[in-house]
């Protein structure tokens, strides 16, 4: 397909990220997976990509916190896949702890990851879009950044300075009609939140006024249409998925 869109999603290997990854698929996005860790499930689903929705699916190896790695990541989606249209920065990480007993390699880790990722890739990124005169930046915050959470200063502080980072992007990057946005989880059924037990699921769903936890679908829908032609007059926003807990 000429002209086909591209999408770059960082952590993609599983939970929201490869969820965000099928649905852009879905609407005939070329998508490039970030990844750390090469394992048979990734070739599994670029394959089922590929052959379910017809586009092309390149892998891209990378940590996100280490500039070099982000540079050689953006180098590879366009080599593969021509252009990136879309970036996706969702990868990130926890490590909870109370402050007073966390160690610094704790909190440093989480900002690397997290926030500095996402400078890191998107500085890579941004030169293109403009060239382009359009792309769209979607970032993966989190309620947690907008409300704060006890027992995560790391992660709240990385989150929010990522909604710090969508608003003044947006500002710098709005006359080059490239939208910057930023999308906040709540509580959301992935892989993390398997091994909690139930009194603690039960406690978790009482927060929230819908009285259930979210979706990596519920997060990959308004990606989706923050991606589209439908949100081109959308930008510099924080849009929280949290089932109402965060208002």
């Amino acid at each position: 397909m000429e002209n086909q869109k591209t999408a770059l999603i960082t952590g993609a290997a599983r939970g929201i990220g490869k969820e965000i990854a099928i649905k852009l698929a879905k609407q005939g996005y070329n998508v490039a997976i970030n990844y750390r860790t090469m394992n048979d499930e990734l070739e599994n689903l670029k394959a089922e990509i590929e052959n379910k929705f017809d586009v092309k699916c390149a892998l891209v190896e990378g940590d996100v916190s280490k500039f070099e790695d982000a540079e050689k990541m953006v180098k590879e989606t366009v080599e593969n896949l021509g252009r990136i249209d879309v970036l996706v920065n969702n990868a990130g990480i926890t490590k909870d702890g109370l402050l007073m007993r966390m160690a610094k390699e704790d909190f440093e880790k989480v900002i690397d990851i997290n926030l500095v990722g996402t400078f890191n890739v998107t500085r890579n990124v941004i030169p293109l879009m403009i060239k382009q005169k359009s792309g769209r930046v979607i970032n993966i915050s989190s309620v947690v950044g907008v409300a704060g959470n006890a027992g995560q200063t790391n992660y709240s502080a990385s989150k929010a300075g990522i909604i710090g980072f969508t608003k003044s992007l947006a500002r710098e990057v709005a006359s080059r009609n490239i939208l910057v946005n930023a999308v906040a989880p709540g509580f959301i059924a992935t892989d993390m939140t398997s091994i909690l037990n139930d009194a603690q699921k039960e406690n978790i769903n009482a927060q929230i006024p819908l009285k259930r936890m979210g979706t990596a679908e519920d997060v990959a829908n308004l990606v989706k249409f923050l991606a589209s032609d439908e949100a081109s007059y959308i930008t510099g926003q924080v849009i929280n998925v949290d089932g109402g807990m965060v208002m």
